[in-house]
């Protein structure tokens, strides 16, 4: 079927991103905002958009009813969920589908099956698929769990069944600190995802993410598009993320890639979708989990393969079959990516809100900017507090480096702190210079990559700092205590968070 007028039931970065491929496809794009995202991007760019209710979440970007009707007075045939909110959500995917609309995602079940991370591991026990040691069970004691985890080894990670995103996590060294772990991660865990289950995995030291993209079609085709090398983390967030993995060779490339297609097929998947490995640093790897979601990262396989995996979303969901097989398909050349934020490093990373009084993106060859913000724009409490991905791609790791470094460097922003002297430390440490950096990384240099600030002004900062003044002196309503009050409004720019 062709695929006509898609509801985005998202904001921010996703939605326009969204958008631009509807555009491109054809199909008109409607938005959805909350009473704080009036004026947004998104909204700006969209053919139509619709008001879902009021700021937080749970009264908008959360409102499967209020969705739904959005996407009905329109006329959309179709809904795409973008990632975070409501996207790996099946009640709302089955309530998409009750409503005679095209999900542009998953079958409801696969999306079940794969959030329960215990439902997920015997899945891809059963379909052969590598598994990290560990230990589940709905009706264990503690006294269970401690037994399996003297059996697993130590060190082990207690993990919350419900759900991801680096909640209800809890590693644990010693037998005599898991009661305590256990307890907190149930409190955390129901709390998050109104789920207490956890259960246990062996922790790996020194660990890489590496990730696998696949896509699948509604006629039996799945292939997967190479991997995504995420080490660079904190506190289970990602920072950075690149392709190809400088730690991955062709044979394990390609045994990761066909154990990421049996775990896509045992599900019956449709549609793009991650799977997720933790590997050793024997470069043993192991299922960690899958997101059933389009991946805030998702531009670095786009760049390496040439593809384009939102209209690839669009035509599956339409019912086309996949316009290659695995034999097409390969690598060119490097990409990596920054993700942007409104934080401060320096102080635990809290979110900076605020109004951009200038965002300069970096503008060269080689250069991708995928922004839900311009200038003027407001970084509100609250969603995600992400200002752009930044994406480059060069021939080789190093070029690839190199133009992030720059490009870095040429990223203005003006009125809230954000953490791109954090991701300019990082580009250029040795470790992730020789492509070393593991899940620990980043929380053992944390006080040296955090004191990075270069602090010197650069010509474009200062013809920016300019603009900023002029338009603050022009405009009445806007006060000097306002503008002192400010979080560090006039320091170089150097992520509620996404997840994966």
């Amino acid at each position: 079927m062709v695929l006509k007028t898609c509801l985005i039931a998202n904001r921010g970065e996703i939605a326009v991103r969204i958008i631009r491929a509807c555009r491109e496809m054809g199909v008109r794009a409607v938005a959805v905002y909350s009473d704080a995202d009036k004026g947004a991007r998104h909204v700006r760019l969209a053919d139509e958009a619709v008001w879902v209710g009021a700021a937080p979440p749970k009264d908008s970007y959360l409102n499967i009813a209020a969705l739904i009707k959005a996407a009905r007075q329109t006329g959309c045939d179709c809904v795409h969920p973008g990632y975070g909110f409501l996207s790996e959500n099946e009640d709302f995917a089955a309530a998409v589908i009750d409503a005679g609309l095209v999900w542009i995602g998953p079958p409801p079940d696969a999306i079940r099956a794969m959030g329960v991370k215990t439902e997920a591991r015997s899945l891809m026990e059963r379909a052969n698929v590598p598994l990290v040691p560990g230990f589940q069970s709905d009706t264990a004691t503690d006294a269970d769990f401690i037994e399996a985890a003297d059996r697993i080894g130590y060190p082990v990670m207690v993990k919350a069944a419900g759900g991801g995103g680096g909640r209800g996590i809890r590693v644990v060294r010693r037998a005599d600190d898991l009661p305590e772990a256990l307890a907190g991660a149930r409190r955390e865990a129901q709390n998050a995802f109104g789920d207490a289950r956890v259960f246990l995995e062996r922790y790996i030291e020194h660990g890489r993410h590496i990730e696998i993209q696949v896509l699948a079609d509604s006629h039996g085709n799945t292939v997967h598009l190479f991997e995504r090398e995420c080490s660079a983390q904190r506190r289970h967030q990602k920072v950075i993320e690149e392709s190809p993995s400088p730690l991955v060779d062709d044979a394990m490339r390609y045994a990761m890639g066909d154990a990421a297609v049996e775990a896509a097929r045992a599900v019956g998947y449709v549609n793009a979708g991650t799977v997720e490995f933790i590997v050793t640093p024997e470069k043993a790897f192991y299922f960690l989990e899958m997101n059933t979601r389009l991946q805030v990262e998702h531009p670095v396989t786009e760049l390496v393969t040439g593809l384009d995996l939102v209209k690839l979303q669009l035509a599956i969901a339409g019912g086309e079959p996949l316009p290659f097989t695995q034999a097409d398909l390969a690598q060119r050349g490097h990409a990596i990516e920054c993700r942007l934020y409104a934080e401060d490093p320096r102080s635990g990373f809290v979110p900076s809100p605020g109004t951009l009084l200038a965002f300069e993106a970096p503008d060269a060859p080689g250069v991708r900017v995928d922004a839900g913000v311009e200038t003027g724009d407001t970084i509100t409490p609250y969603y995600d507090s992400m200002i752009a991905k930044i994406i480059v791609h060069d021939e080789t790791r190093e070029g690839a480096r190199r133009r992030m470094a720059a490009a870095l460097r040429d990223t203005v922003v003006f009125g809230v702190a954000t953490n791109r002297d954090f991701l300019r430390a990082l580009v250029g440490h040795a470790a992730f210079t020789a492509g070393e950096v593991d899940t620990t990384f980043i929380e053992a240099h944390l006080d040296e990559l955090t004191a990075a600030d270069d602090g010197a002004a650069n010509a474009l900062d200062m013809a920016l700092i300019a603009a900023a003044l002029s338009e603050v002196q022009a405009e009445p309503t806007i006060s000097a205590k306002q503008v002192a009050s400010t979080p560090d409004p006039w320091a170089r720019g150097d992520g509620f968070r996404i997840g994966g």
